[in-house]
């Protein structure tokens, strides 16, 4: 299999993501405020995209590496911002948390077009934020998805164990803001929400749910590769009908045990 060196690190990747993102989507869902995840993924983009345009026309090789830390920093940093105002209106009903938040993602996706709209590969760089890249993931990319993985982990284990409200929201925001950068908003939505969906009726949620990402990022990949077609929207794909499968599969379940 000569794609083999390609799909292992873009596997890899998406295996870190799904980790993550299985038990923040059941809490997400849980909470009644599904589309948070969008609006911190294009946070997160409109924080990085703001750092590119400032440094952009100051950047040279000497700066190289500092530029792209700062450009680092901001997408973590807006993505942690916002998510900490969001944590001071949890307790407001779920229809005006999800007002604030659609409100958050459509004013942060307009100020990225238009900042973008300057920029003269500003049309691809906006695909690549939404679809993402994640057949572009190299080692050094996983090497960083590591160490932030086991940071996620952390605040998920302080969350959990020690009930800290305030740590779900930047634990949260690391994650996504993570994800975004490797498989870009559109796979960050559907690995956070379809799996959770999917086991909402089954009596081994955790399971169900892991089982449902590992299938649509393993298959969407090989897929892609076979149909030389975009990684990103044939793994939402692929999510989604292993989803379908697995809450059928849940409702056969459920039915047997009541007989």
């Amino acid at each position: 299999m000569e794609f083999l060196p390609i799909l292992l690190p873009a596997l890899i990747a998406g295996l870190l993501v799904v980790l993550t993102h299985i038990p923040l989507g059941a809490e997400v869902l849980r909470r009644g405020i599904v589309f948070i995840d969008l609006a911190l993924a294009q946070t997160a983009a409109l924080g990085s995209i703001v750092a590119t345009w400032v440094f952009h026309k100051e950047s040279h090789d000497s700066h190289e590496y500092f530029s792209s830390l700062l450009i680092f920093l901001a997408s973590y940093g807006a993505a942690i911002v916002c998510a900490s105002a969001l944590y001071f209106i949890r307790k407001a009903p779920a229809k005006i948390q999800e007002g604030l938040i659609g409100s958050i993602f459509i004013l942060s996706s307009s100020m990225s077009i238009l900042l973008l709209s300057e920029h003269p590969q500003g049309g691809e760089h906006l695909k690549d934020i939404l679809v993402g890249q994640i057949l572009w993931v190299g080692w050094q990319d996983i090497a960083v998805a590591i160490l932030v993985t086991a940071l996620v982990l952390g605040g998920l284990y302080l969350f959990q164990r020690k009930q800290n409200q305030f740590v779900f929201y930047p634990t949260l925001a690391i994650a996504i803001t993570l994800s975004t950068q490797l498989v870009g908003v559109y796979l960050v939505f559907a690995t956070l929400i379809i799996p959770a969906l999917a086991v909402y009726r089954s009596n081994r949620p955790l399971l169900f749910a892991y089982l449902v990402g590992g299938i649509g990022y393993i298959s969407g990949l090989v897929l892609s590769v076979l149909i030389d077609s975009p990684s990103g929207a044939v793994i939402v794909l692929t999510l989604s009908v292993a989803g379908l499968l697995i809450w059928l599969l849940g409702g056969a379940e459920k039915q047997r045990n009541q007989i």
